[in-house]
């Protein structure tokens, strides 16, 4: 009868073996592993474009990217934008009184009127394109300015200390669960992580044995399990959807700082399904069959 709570967890560019239950190789993903044993495990889902834009208009409009003119991945060059028309699930959600909060990596357009607190949420927390847009680029780092990073419509530091990304939108998630645990809210978290460039917090650097790519990933299994915390801890497990996926397949081409998308061909990038077929897991106690693979 109540309208139950709604967090969507996505990671950026992990591909669909990172997961202990799909094969992860030198790392571990327990809290990931709980949330697959406690819910059910989607082992073909597919997202709409195999980048980062592309995939998230589709997911945020329900359209089809290319029909609302979104390809590719935005940059800081970038003047096109999610369309003032788009219904998107924020505002959907917020016209059914929920509480909304957006963190991490938004990607829908820099301008000020494709901002995430334009459309739908009630709180932003992130970065306006990828991490690789800055100082770290491979090739372009001089022709980048500073990573820009965002608490609502402005800009509250430039050039933020990326090993601390997974921790920080994190806390900031825990934080709005606690906050609006009496009533309807919709938790987007879009992590950065693990795109390139990859960081790891001092805690969880070395920890894996599957060097630097591993550590990131362990510390994404982290965040998860605090989020399951944080619902449990508020007494709101029972009323809370959580759903756990990718926005498309590893970035291959950086070798040792791009996952597995065993047994599935290529990764990023590419229309094979290694790009767009990706890790998919939900979670809710007793309306989500448990232990099952669909």
């Amino acid at each position: 009868a109540a309208p139950p709570n709604i967090i969507l967890i996505v990671a950026d560019d992990m591909g669909y073996a990172d997961l202990g239950t799909q094969g992860a190789q030198g790392f571990k993903t327990p809290n990931l592993d709980r949330m697959a044993a406690e819910g059910t495990r989607f082992t073909h889902y597919y997202v709409p474009q195999a980048v980062c834009t592309a995939s998230r208009a589709g997911l945020l409009s329900g359209c089809y990217p290319n029909r609302i003119g979104l390809q590719g991945a935005f940059n800081h060059t970038s003047r096109d934008g999610i369309n003032a028309e788009e219904w998107l699930l924020p505002e959907m959600l917020k016209q059914q009184g929920y509480a909304t909060s957006g963190i991490g990596k938004w990607h829908l357009g820099t301008r000020l009127k494709f901002n995430p607190m334009r459309n739908g949420f009630d709180q932003w927390m992130g970065i306006p394109y990828s991490n690789d847009n800055s100082k770290y680029h491979p090739s372009l780092a001089a022709q980048m300015p500073p990573l820009p990073f965002y608490d609502g419509d402005k800009i509250i530091e430039t050039d933020p200390d990326q090993s601390q990304f997974t921790k920080r939108f994190t806390e900031r998630a825990v934080q709005f669960i606690e906050q609006n645990a009496t009533h309807p809210f919709f938790l987007y978290l879009p992590h950065v992580m693990p795109h390139v460039p990859i960081f790891a917090s001092a805690a969880f650097k070395g920890r894996s044995a599957a060097g630097l790519y591993g550590d990131v990933v362990e510390e994404l299994d982290w965040s998860v399990g605090l989020i399951l915390a944080a619902v449990q801890q508020a007494g709101i497990a029972d009323n809370t959807l959580i759903l756990f996926f990718s926005d498309n397949g590893p970035f291959l081409s950086y070798g040792n700082h791009a996952g597995s998308a065993a047994p599935l061909r290529e990764g990023k990038l590419t229309s094979y399904e290694g790009g767009v077929r990706v890790p998919f897991i939900a979670h809710w106690p007793g309306k989500i069959p448990a232990g099952k693979v669909s």
